[in-house]
């Protein structure tokens, strides 16, 4: 708190405003989701006490009321807020959709012990007597002040009990999860950690006071310090779980689209593209893969009625006489059959005629047309039905690669070319 012009304190506040304003839109269009509003009134609660804390700004408010550290229950108050908001948080974070009603009270419990904590703090400021304007040194300057002695360890106290409640809550819940939101709650264990060396700090130098020593300095100082790298460290640990699942969830999304190329081109003279949505540089991967999986799931629609079953039987016979997983047994019997299909498909339809979705229409049921579960066509065989899940569908590409596979494939031709 020694910085004479707030930097240390605004640069922050600033990034973290920034911050805010890109949530605001979400919270704009989802206004009952609590989890999202626990995350605006922590970043909110947050860039108020950078801004509050600031020298600048304290020196303001004292000039601008005229009353000497009317800022003081500002920023203690908003220290209070900021303590109950991370644990609002933690308890929406940490429960599931299940658990939403026993949330929801914790939730209105914690607000209204913090709500009853400020008033108490402005009260006792109110009764209490600060002639002399103190910007750094208010804790042990008036630690001996009758109300303002109370004031300042009732804040002291909501702070030290909101961090060990919630270091006791992260440290629970980390037992439970594993990858990024491990990681992430194990750096604001350590935040809440610094934040509690915050509250003994401060209360060694209020005790020095008492006891006629001068330890100002752990104050004023180094808990100031702590201060800053314990929400440094909290708000990395609040971030990292969001930004790996991001990244996570993204390359998921790039690896199921290189994935599910080798059947997108096995089927794609079969395919119709009525609109090509993936067209261009910049399309998000959400939409290739998309556009990927409706070309697919067209082709196979196309080619359906040359689906075979005795073809897949085969296929499962040979794929079974290798060591592989029940999975990988029918994915390769299903990429056979499908193989199989194209190379007939290609052979006998009518030339100019068009066998894709869009020349189906009228002789495909609706489950056909909108890929949903269920058989895609049958033929006078038997009724074959080709996975139309993302997994299924990226086992079933994987497997156009095997043995089986290649000579199904050659098969087909060889039979196309004796004709």
């Amino acid at each position: 708190m020694n910085d004479p012009h707030g930097l240390a304190f605004y640069v922050p506040g600033t990034f973290l405003a920034l911050i805010l304003g890109t949530r605001i839109p979400a919270l704009w269009r989802h206004p009952q989701d609590r989890l999202l509003r626990s995350v605006c009134v922590l970043l909110t609660t947050s860039i108020g006490v950078f801004f509050s804390c600031a020298v600048p700004t304290m020196a303001a408010v004292n000039r601008l009321t005229g009353v000497p550290n009317a800022a003081a229950p500002i920023v203690y108050s908003l220290l209070t807020a900021f303590s109950g908001a991370n644990i609002l948080l933690i308890i929406h974070w940490s429960r599931g959709p299940d658990e939403a009603d026993r949330a929801a009270r914790w939730a209105r419990r914690c607000t209204a012990v913090t709500a009853a904590v400020i008033v108490a703090v402005n009260v006792l400021f109110l009764l209490g007597d600060t002639p002399v304007e103190r910007l750094t040194d208010l804790d042990t300057y008036y630690a001996s002040t009758p109300f303002i002695r109370e004031m300042i360890l009732l804040y002291l106290l909501a702070h030290t009990t909101a961090g060990v409640i919630g270091s006791f809550l992260c440290a629970r819940w980390a037992r439970e999860v594993h990858g990024g939101l491990k990681a992430g709650l194990a750096l604001i264990t350590l935040g809440y950690l610094l934040n509690l060396s915050y509250d003994v700090l401060k209360f060694s130098a209020i005790g020095a006071r008492w006891a006629h020593r001068d330890w100002d300095q752990l104050s004023t100082r180094y808990a100031a310090a702590l201060a800053s790298l314990s929400a440094l460290v909290a708000g990395l640990g609040f971030v990292l779980p969001l930004l790996s699942q991001r990244l996570a969830a993204y390359w998921d999304m790039w690896r199921r689209f290189y994935e599910l190329r080798p059947l997108w081109r096995e089927l794609r003279e079969a395919m119709h593209r009525s609109i090509d949505l993936a067209a261009g540089p910049c399309t998000s991967i959400e939409i290739r893969v998309t556009q990927l999986e409706s070309d697919i799931h067209d082709g196979i629609l196309a080619v359906s009625p040359h689906l075979d079953a005795r073809q897949r039987e085969r296929a499962l016979e040979e794929a079974r006489r290798s060591s592989r997983s029940a999975d990988d047994v029918v994915a390769i019997a299903d990429a056979a059959a499908l193989a199989h299909a194209v190379v007939v498909w290609g052979r006998e339809r009518p030339a100019g005629k068009d066998t894709s979705l869009a020349g189906q229409v009228g002789q495909v049921g609706p489950a056909g047309l909108l890929g949903l579960p269920g058989p895609f066509r049958q033929n006078h065989r038997s009724v074959l039905t080709l996975p139309d899940h993302p997994a299924g569908l990226v086992r079933m590409s994987r497997a156009l690669s095997s043995d089986v596979v290649k000579s199904f494939r050659d098969a087909a031709a060889l039979e196309d070319s004796r004709r």
